[in-house]
């Protein structure tokens, strides 16, 4: 494939049209000079040194040295060719709360940012793990396959919001199952799932799939994110808050019983996330002991930058550019290469 790193600098080549323009512009005047002076025949007769293609040999030299220039500035780039590479790692699924109620703002700044931020410094600290991201409200989907490209789980991380979910609720068992099926047939490595609610689970029976899931060798940890006392939802770009039919504020809680029933049932551990990193920390312990096999892994080539070979072809411009005088060479003057 190719591309360009920065093709913003593509629309300095507009800028081309305008030179040849103005090259134009300047030669027209030119002639016209030399018409005041007399007849332009008796005038060539009288300066048989001087070429009228030579400049304009030497005009489109420099013009094509600097159109690849911009080129060569704008980085075009070759490269995204899917290989096949062997890492040693385990099998980790990320299922994410997208719910209304992860905007509330009693864990700094809102429920979900902070989500993002414990997933974020996660996958920094991930050697070679395969990760996957499942987001779930009242349905789930699946947001990232399982991958061993970080940058790109990140990339997804970053676009996270409510509305990618548009049916609200909280259907963590259906995260969980789907979970299950986004992993690679079962290898040595250990698997493991991390659910992150606020434990409000109003759809189904998460204990359950959280126990399907225990016997087929994976674990549930669950991170609940809120605090007991709760706090109410933001409205999306208003200073008002989610209300119920009778009109009265709804405040959401941290269901912690929920999520230390789902983690039980999966085999796994419960840590409340507050404002601090005692979470993170305690999951990194988690995938520390985890088991890590070679996994066969597709990956993404990176793109090669391709300025050597541009600037070579500009250099053979100019060099060109040097040795073609404007006027003729009186010992050459009967050779006719321009």
């Amino acid at each position: 494939m190719f591309r360009f790193s920065n093709p913003e600098y593509l629309y300095v080549l507009l800028l081309i049209p305008a030179i040849i323009f103005l090259f134009l512009v300047i030669n027209v005047r030119q002639r016209k000079r030399l018409k005041a002076f007399g007849d332009p025949v008796l005038l060539a007769l009288l300066m048989p040194d001087v070429s009228n293609r030579r400049p304009l040999l030497k005009f489109i030299l420099q013009l094509t040295a600097i159109g690849i220039c911009i080129v060569m500035i704008a980085g075009p780039e070759f490269g995204s060719k899917l290989e096949k590479s062997k890492r040693k790692g385990a099998e980790l699924m990320i299922a994410l709360d997208v719910s209304n109620s992860m905007m509330a703002e009693d864990i700094q700044p809102n429920r979900l940012a902070k989500a993002k931020q414990i997933l974020s410094k996660l996958v920094d600290k991930l050697k070679n793990d395969k990760i996957g991201l499942v987001v779930f409200a009242g349905d789930a989907f699946t947001q990232l396959p399982i991958t061993s490209d970080y940058v790109s789980a990140k990339m997804f991380m970053n676009t996270i919001s409510p509305e990618l979910v548009p049916t609200q609720g909280t259907a963590i068992g259906e995260a969980i199952g789907l979970c299950m099926k986004s992993f690679p047939p079962k290898g040595e490595a250990d698997r493991a799932i991390i659910v992150i609610t606020d434990g409000e689970n109003f759809e189904d029976d998460a204990s359950q799939a959280a126990k399907d899931a225990q016997k087929e060798g994976v674990k549930i940890h669950v991170v609940g994110l809120g605090l007991e006392q709760g706090s109410p939802i933001p409205m999306p770009n208003s200073s008002d808050f989610h209300k119920d039919k009778e009109g009265n504020v709804v405040i959401t809680k941290l269901n912690e019983k929920m999520c230390q029933d789902i983690a039980a049932a999966g085999n796994g551990i419960y840590v409340r996330s507050d404002n601090s990193n005692a979470a993170l920390k305690i999951l990194e312990a988690q995938l520390d002991k985890m088991t890590k096999v070679n996994l066969e892994s597709a990956v993404y080539s990176e793109y090669d930058q391709q300025f050597g070979g541009m600037a070579w072809i500009i250099l053979l411009l100019l060099v060109a550019d040097l040795f073609i005088m404007q006027r003729k060479n009186k010992h050459l003057r009967n050779v006719r290469l321009f």
